[in-house]
């Protein structure tokens, strides 16, 4: 009689989940009894840097009446000015290929400088407007893309980023992808839709020419999900036959990239945008044909087509981490 799987390793295993030199590297390295708290402190120094930025805006509004608004420019400033200061002294300088500071913390005072730029040309523009309407994110964003390729830094890139898709009226949080203007503006979609295929151009010509090609996969998430949320909005406005084109054109594209970088997440959104997509696109198709005749059919394999494609979906998933490991 087997015994069972004692230890998870051997559970996965038995699934098929690993194969046998794996779970034999696993074994020597788990004897080896080390423990790293690497991840850990970088946790807590991304915490810091966040608790820090959310405690100045907090002492900034309670008492932006007896402070005033220049000594808090003027606080931002000198804050940001000596955070650059020392990033500068131990950086390396701009190099194509990835440079890392000595020690991780300088990277989360970049991030740290990188935010304070942000609410200082933010404070400045809603208190003066000394920019014009929407630059202030066009700044903010050229900031934070001079600190990202500069420092090196994946975090500022990210704000970089996100300040291109609120410059064009995008916002993108949690919350706006179902209350978002997108889904109501349909000249948002255009918009979303150009800067995701401008930030896939960019990911293929820094490739080309070996600049910062670790950077690749934060492109690649914006933009995925940029053309997926843009794609999916414009299948339903009046001319959704041209966003049928780019979905399936970017299920494609980022299906083969997936496979190529051996990402799970980029794998995923790729089969549920499709998978929307396919679906809207499916209704419509339901929607110009007689149902009378097959009402009846339709309902007892709906539930049916829906567990389907939970099971498919599963199945998909599990079958990539297969051949990923």
């Amino acid at each position: 009689m087997a015994t069972e799987p004692t230890t998870l390793t051997e559970k996965l295993l038995e699934k098929q989940l690993l194969t046998e030199p794996q779970m034999q590297s696993v074994k020597e390295y788990q004897a080896l009894g080390i423990f790293s708290i690497h991840n850990e402190l970088r946790f807590f120094l991304y915490l810091a840097v966040l608790l820090f930025t959310s405690g100045v805006g907090i002492i900034i509004y309670n008492n932006i009446d007896s402070i005033g608004h220049i000594a808090i420019l003027g606080l931002l400033l000198v804050l940001t000015v000596a955070g650059f200061y020392f990033c500068f002294k131990k950086a390396k300088g701009f190099q194509k290929d990835e440079v890392l500071f000595e020690s991780p913390v300088y990277d989360y005072i970049v991030l740290l400088c990188t935010i304070l730029s942000c609410v200082f040309i933010g404070y400045l523009q809603f208190q003066y407007a000394v920019f014009g309407y929407g630059l202030s994110s066009l700044a903010c964003s050229l900031v934070a893309f001079s600190c990202a390729y500069y420092f090196d830094n994946r975090s500022a890139l990210s704000i970089g980023i996100t300040g291109l898709a609120t410059f064009i009226g995008i916002t993108v949080t949690p919350k706006s992808l179902i209350e978002n203007d997108i889904y109501s503006n349909p000249l948002l979609s255009y918009y979303g839709l150009a800067l995701g295929i401008l930030l896939l151009v960019w990911t293929e010509y820094s490739r080309k020419i070996s600049l910062k090609e670790h950077f690749r996969f934060v492109f690649l998430s914006f933009s995925q999900q940029l053309i997926g949320i843009c794609c999916i909005a414009g299948l339903l406005e009046p001319y959704w036959f041209i966003f049928v084109f780019f979905l399936a054109s970017a299920v494609y594209y980022f299906y083969k990239i997936s496979y190529e970088m051996q990402s799970t997440f980029l794998f995923v959104f790729t089969l549920v945008y499709g998978y929307i997509g396919f679906n809207i696109l499916l209704f419509k198709f339901f929607s110009v044909i007689d149902f009378s005749a097959f009402g009846e059919m339709f309902i007892i394999l709906a539930p049916v087509y829906f567990i389907g494609s939970i099971v498919g979906f599963i199945r998909m998933i599990q079958l990539f981490n297969r051949e990923k490991a």
